[in-house]
């Protein structure tokens, strides 16, 4: 086997593992690291067929991460639900979700062709597709209800950004002290964003892409389509801009997708995943500009946000 870097690089009894659940006269022939990931190591296996071709895998490894064990068991169960529902997600090969075989919680799927595209390039195309993509999502109808969504983020604990706009983020803090609004439930991805699509589209022509796969499955749900929509609209204004992020929530309802009918709903969806995200703005930033988008600095991410918290809550307060 040989390695495409040192950090590709499988443990030798996640190694093992992995060859258990190969088919006879299949090997590793080579790994690579995969980046763009906040919370879990990804590598790409290629494995060689008997027929001497090949074919590729992905093992996905959490690493000291806690709450690992419930991702993986929401994950693998999202993947087996997912199959034949025309939701192009990656196929489960095996899953270890209490590291009973590999040295930490790991699972392995099939892999998906097909890239992320974070430019803003080609954006005002893509945002109706990943809309359509998700009203997809939306419409499966799991006979076993996945687990209620976790709320990542409370009054106490919000980050507000340094410069940020104090009487907006007090307001919008606010909104989210009160309880939930009731909602009808929808299977959510939960962190569906463009960082976890992959476009078929090559660098070139970012504006012709078609989706071929969704993938990291691990937050995967019950609970209020509004929160799905919120995340993405999230990541799109800190990705292109506030005005993106606004815009997104119109082509999920453009798409035949249904929002809470009150805009006090609205707003209580859109800005308690806005704010979830100041908690987070480092690592995202950084998986950006890993990514390729080196102007995505912390300080920069840190004013979008600030700029789209205000924007929500100027069009829905």
């Amino acid at each position: 086997m040989t390695n495409h870097d040192e950090a590709a690089a499988v443990r030798p009894l996640a190694l093992a593992w992995v060859s258990r659940h190969l088919e006879v006269g299949e090997r590793i022939v080579r790994t690579e690291a995969m980046h763009g990931g906040i919370t879990a190591e990804m590598r790409r296996l290629t494995i060689g067929t008997r027929e001497g071709g090949t074919r590729d895998l992905v093992l996905r490894t959490f690493v000291n991460v806690e709450h690992a064990e419930d991702w993986l068991h929401r994950e693998a169960g999202a993947l087996t639900l997912l199959t034949g529902t025309g939701v192009p997600a990656p196929g489960l090969v095996a899953v270890d979700p209490t590291a009973a075989h590999c040295e930490y919680p790991s699972l392995l799927m099939t892999h998906l062709a097909g890239r992320t595209v974070l430019g803003d390039e080609g954006c005002a195309t893509r945002v109706p597709v990943l809309a359509r993509q998700l009203v997809a999502i939306h419409a499966v109808r799991p006979a076993v209800r996945p687990r209620e969504y976790v709320a990542w983020t409370t009054a106490d604990t919000v980050v507000v950004p340094q410069g940020a706009d104090a009487v907006a983020w007090a307001a919008a803090i606010d909104v989210i002290r009160k309880p939930a609004p009731p909602y009808e439930g929808r299977f959510l991805h939960r962190d569906f964003h463009p960082g976890n699509v992959l476009f078929d589209a090559p660098p070139a022509r970012p504006e012709g892409a078609r989706i071929t796969g969704v993938v990291d499955w691990a937050g995967a749900s019950w609970g209020p389509a509004d929160l799905d929509v919120a995340h993405c609209s999230t990541n799109l204004a800190l990705l292109h801009g506030p005005a993106w992020g606004l815009r997104f929530a119109e082509a999920y309802e453009e798409a035949g997708g249904v929002l809470a009918a009150a805009a006090s709903e609205r707003l209580y969806w859109q800005v308690r995943d806005g704010l979830a995200l100041s908690e987070e703005v480092r690592l995202v930033a950084r998986s950006w500009r890993e990514a390729g988008r080196t102007e995505l600095t912390t300080r920069a991410v840190e004013e979008r946000l600030d700029a789209y918290v205000t924007a929500v809550m100027d069009a829905l307060a």
